[in-house]
């Protein structure tokens, strides 16, 4: 996507924004000008510290789900045997929304970053599974037999075939899962901890009824996930060169 359409989007963005807040006109929707100086003068007031905290959280998350679940994908995917045993138990538990885990692995792991990390981890870590098993298993049966009797191993093929294929559905899977992921976050940071963006916007709207401080919270963990999302665009690119070819 273009720099000048993302431009174009956030003007428009902040022009309804600015309607509405005239429309409304109630402290509880400031402008956006007024939300805009607030943000600027909360970076030297522990806002950048906040963002660095759920940054990190998610960071972690992802590089754990991947770590994870592209190895079980492209095994799953590569081997008939491995599939018919895990496919039925990744099917059942793929569908079941994440976030209703919330309160069970607070309770097993306390709330610390470690829970939130978690959190992260199992909602990318199903979604990464199931396209790159999928990826793997689409590979052309014949493109595998010309490989094997060329004397390709297992080994050479997961390294040189599958994954190499099943890169794009890791990106995707990553870039599908950025917006649920950042929404978990938010979720997990409002439970006892006094970091985080979550903690940040709640504790602003809720306690402090400071409105144009929330509202920079809300901007703040919008640039989060968008930042999380160019990333992911800037590795494929730079990992799948030949998708852009042409």
């Amino acid at each position: 996507m273009k720099r000048r359409d993302i431009l174009f989007s956030i003007v428009g963005l902040v022009i309804v924004w600015q309607v509405v807040a005239m429309l409304v006109d109630r402290n509880i929707l400031p402008a956006p000008w007024d939300v805009f100086v607030v943000f600027i003068d909360e970076l030297d007031n522990g806002l950048v510290t906040h963002f660095l905290y759920s940054l990190w959280r998610v960071t972690a998350g992802m590089l754990l789900s991947v770590l994870a679940a592209a190895p079980a994908g492209l095994l799953i995917g590569g081997w008939k045997r491995l599939d018919r045993i895990f496919s039925p138990i990744i099917y059942v538990l793929y569908p079941i929304p994440k976030v209703v885990f919330v309160p069970v692995v607070l309770l097993f792991l306390g709330i610390g970053d470690v829970a939130k990390i978690t959190l992260i981890f199992l909602i990318l870590f199903f979604q990464i599974v199931v396209l790159v098993r999928d990826q793997a298993a689409g590979l052309p049966p014949q493109l595998i037999q010309s490989l094997r009797s060329l004397g390709a191993g297992r080994r050479a093929l997961f390294r040189f075939v599958y994954l190499p294929a099943s890169l794009p559905a890791i990106l995707t899977a990553l870039r599908q899962s950025i917006g649920t992921a950042v929404a978990v976050l938010y979720i997990t940071e409002l439970f006892a901890t006094k970091y985080g963006l979550g903690y940040y916007i709640y504790y602003n709207g809720s306690t402090l009824f400071n409105y144009p401080a929330m509202y920079a919270g809300v901007i703040a963990m919008s640039l989060l996930g968008l930042g999380m999302y160019y990333a992911v665009d800037w590795a494929e690119r730079r990992l799948c060169k030949w998708k852009f070819v042409g």
